[in-house]
């Protein structure tokens, strides 16, 4: 299973194309309703606007064999921890080894854009088709991997 956390996801119709191809059920979890194609094996779950709804709902999910797509690092390392396989749409994967790191430049940087209220810090990159690419390879490796 494929869980998306497809609220701000810009690779939502490449995940689908993957997730078919190779007959997986893909799940976007959301705060609002998506138009999604009508196919079986396409799901769609919404839940409230609760703060961490959405992350708690993937979260709950995720496990052995599932691989879950978010740019969120405090979410990919719940998923993590649950046993599930995590990657960015970017294409770059979460690991355990990594996580830890990840979470804490997240946490420097956060703490640096407070002290400066936001001024002269740069967020990340633009969505770019580099991007686009490395994740429909990303996606496409970890899927062949995870299947028995």
């Amino acid at each position: 299973m494929i869980l998306v956390d497809a609220d701000a996801c810009p690779v939502k119709q490449e995940a689908i194309r993957v997730a078919l191809r190779h007959g997986e059920v893909i799940v976007f979890i959301a705060n609002q309703g998506l138009r999604l194609p009508d196919h079986p094996l396409i799901k769609q779950f919404t839940v409230s606007d609760g703060f961490d709804a959405a992350d708690d709902a993937i979260a709950e999910t995720a496990g052995p064999g599932h691989l879950v797509i978010t740019a969120d690092i405090l979410l990919a390392e719940r998923c993590l921890k649950a046993g599930a396989e995590v990657m960015d749409p970017k294409g770059r994967a979460f690991t355990m080894d990594s996580i830890g790191s990840q979470i804490a430049t997240r946490a420097i940087m956060a703490d640096l854009r407070a002290g400066l209220d936001g001024q002269g810090i740069g967020g990340q990159k633009p969505f770019s088709k580099p991007d686009r690419s490395r994740f429909l390879d990303a996606m496409e490796t970890t899927l062949r991997r995870l299947k028995p």
